[in-house]
């Protein structure tokens, strides 16, 4: 009898994510002694993957909104000390466009981690694709299934 392998990347079979068909229609839980200690959960992400997608997003994230703050905090500078005059909507805009930037970073950064257990590569262009068609055959089968 063959033993299937988990699936790696978004839209995992039932079995990998920790789902069962009983669990799957199930809207509440029982209720639990006090005393009884929570069960361990299996997280559908390894955790060499969390690690590299969190090291990802902290840098591709992370970058741009310290910019973003650092944008105020430079026009206020630059204002009071008469240095330059600043409009207001040019500081909202700049530090509007690193904000998205940051939004994008994030994005990006969970998209693009290898779910492989070998290093991932640096910036992980290949793997971007890759997950991001695995993400919308995953939200096609839930639409399907409904």
């Amino acid at each position: 009898m063959a033993v299937a392998e988990p699936s790696k990347g978004f839209g995992g079979s039932e079995e990998a994510v920790g789902l069962s068909r009983e669990r799957k229609g199930q809207k509440t839980r029982p209720p639990r002694n006090p005393g009884e200690k929570a069960a361990p959960r299996r997280s559908p992400i390894p955790d060499h993957v969390s690690n590299r997608m969190v090291r990802r997003v902290l840098l591709l994230s992370g970058a741009p909104t310290l910019l973003a703050m650092g944008v105020f905090v430079l026009s206020y500078v630059l204002m009071s000390q008469g240095i330059m005059r600043i409009e207001p909507i040019v500081t909202v805009g700049v530090s509007g466009v690193f904000f998205v930037l940051g939004l994008l970073g994030l994005s990006y950064g969970v998209l693009s981690a290898s779910w492989d257990d070998g290093p991932g590569s640096l910036l992980g262009l290949e793997q971007f694709g890759n997950n991001l068609q695995r993400l919308r055959a995953s939200m096609r089968a839930m639409k399907r299934d409904g």
